[in-house]
């Protein structure tokens, strides 16, 4: 099942004693089009952090009413690695974090998550205590150039092979592999265009300084792709 990503924003999120906030942000990695974490907005409770909470803490994505399930206790969230909001994400923090909750590594393995397609729904009894790093364990520290904001992706031009058409307005993710299928772009007016979907296969890359997303397709062939008509939150629930 396909879902559309800025309808979850500021869904409400809830552990399995508690609401810890609500979603605010996803970051995905642009070379395999995966939502890699989710940004948590945790209001009061941790005030001024920033929470990324992985796809292996909700498995297949589950909505409960206006709740948004996450298989962690507040006190695993209030208790893993805290992450510098002004900074981008970097494999050394990843590395700690995925150690921290003892899931394994999305980037080790020829499956979208590890050695698996989905996020693994085993989750230990307690988290694990965060050790140093080894000389094993992946060593960059530089951010992770390819996690990105949706939010930030979010309203991008659309590049074809023969001119601009449109803007990125929408992403559709797949509920159990947290994998994005598709753009939503708008094309002719910003306002009342009519939206229409890209499969992300036809992305041919990302200019971040542009603010351009570049498909192999043509202007025409954009304007003919299947019309999209975005469902009322809960209509397929």
């Amino acid at each position: 099942m396909l879902r559309s990503i800025t309808q979850l924003y500021g869904a409400k999120l809830g552990a399995s004693d508690g609401e810890i906030g609500h979603a605010k942000d996803f970051y995905f990695e642009d070379q395999n089009w995966v939502v890699r974490y989710l940004v948590a907005d945790t209001g009061s409770w941790l005030a001024g952090r920033k929470v990324l909470i992985s796809p292996h803490a909700f498995g297949s994505l589950h909505q409960a009413g206006k709740l948004l399930l996450v298989n962690l206790t507040r006190k695993q969230i209030e208790d893993s690695p805290s992450i510098e909001s002004h900074k981008p994400v970097s494999r050394q923090y990843e590395a700690e974090y995925y150690r921290y909750y003892g899931w394994p590594y999305y980037w080790q393995g020829d499956g979208l998550w590890g050695m698996s397609g989905f996020p693994t729904l085993e989750l230990p009894p307690k988290p694990l205590p965060v050790e140093p790093a080894t000389a094993s364990d992946p060593q960059p520290e530089r951010a992770d150039a390819h996690l990105r904001s949706t939010q930030a992706v979010g309203g991008y031009h659309l590049q074809a092979s023969d001119g601009i058409i449109g803007h990125v307005c929408d992403f559709m993710m797949d509920t159990q592999s947290w994998a994005i299928r598709q753009l939503i772009i708008k094309i002719g007016h910003r306002f009342s265009g009519q939206e229409v979907s890209i499969p992300t296969s036809q992305v041919s890359r990302i200019s971040y300084d542009k603010s351009t997303v570049f498909v192999n397709l043509t202007t025409e062939a954009v304007q003919q792709s299947p019309a999209h008509h975005l469902a009322a939150v809960g209509a397929a629930e």
